[in-house]
């Protein structure tokens, strides 16, 4: 199965900022980063299957994860090298201001 995974250098920094504008993208980025390698399936965001599945799609097209397909199942990767070779300091900068608002009683 084809993905459309961009290569990165036709990412631009608008297009891959609005991907991390959606704090339900972000809270995937941030399991990615902790956890490496998992399945869609196992996310739990707190919303649908549908809206997850559209979320993992947006992050993809940024050219945020890499997604690979085994049977049924999508295992997903952050592309954290290659984002970082490409907009320095970025990921770590959104992922840093993740972790201290989570840090912050709601």
């Amino acid at each position: 199965m084809h993905f459309d995974e961009p290569e990165l250098e036709a990412v631009s920094l608008a297009v891959m900022m609005a991907a991390l504008s959606d704090p339900v993208r972000v809270a995937i980025v941030r399991e990615l980063a902790c956890r490496g390698e998992a399945t869609c399936g196992a996310f739990d965001v707190g919303v649908s299957k549908a809206t997850r599945s559209h979320h993992f799609k947006v992050l993809r097209e940024a050219g945020l994860t890499r997604t690979r397909a085994e049977g049924t199942h999508r295992h997903v990767t952050l592309r954290r090298e290659e984002v970082d070779a490409r907009f320095p300091g970025l990921l770590g900068a959104v992922l840093a201001a993740a972790d201290r608002e989570s840090a912050v009683p709601a």
